[in-house]
């Protein structure tokens, strides 16, 4: 079983989106979107960049925890991952959202 994209509503009534494992985890969050149209156009973009390991950028926050972004290939960022406790955990994310993605499911909240 794959993942699951799941878009959401803000409470400025902006749109976002997850990506869920199979097993439910959050793996991936978009930003914030001013419209579902645009929020649906963003999870068609992981689907196809995900899979490319060269979109993905490994890094750590201010304190020294491990995450990851990915872009797309104008180079923008599509998604961020939440932070991790070892660069293994973070590499582990990466996989699953390479796995996860490409097949995921949709399911709008917002309807």
């Amino acid at each position: 079983m794959s993942g699951t994209f799941v878009i959401d509503k803000a409470r400025n009534g902006q749109y976002y989106f997850n990506l869920r494992a199979s097993n439910g985890e959050p793996i991936l969050k978009s930003e914030m979107y001013v419209t579902r149209a645009s929020a649906e156009h963003g999870i068609a973009s992981v689907k196809v960049n995900a899979p490319l390991d060269e979109r993905y950028d490994r890094m750590t926050d201010e304190s020294g925890l491990p995450f990851f972004t990915l872009k797309g290939g104008n180079q923008a960022i599509i998604g961020v991952s939440e932070t991790y406790s070892s660069a293994a955990s973070r590499d582990a994310g990466i996989e699953s959202v390479k796995k996860n993605a490409p097949d995921a499911a949709l399911r709008d909240n917002t309807k």
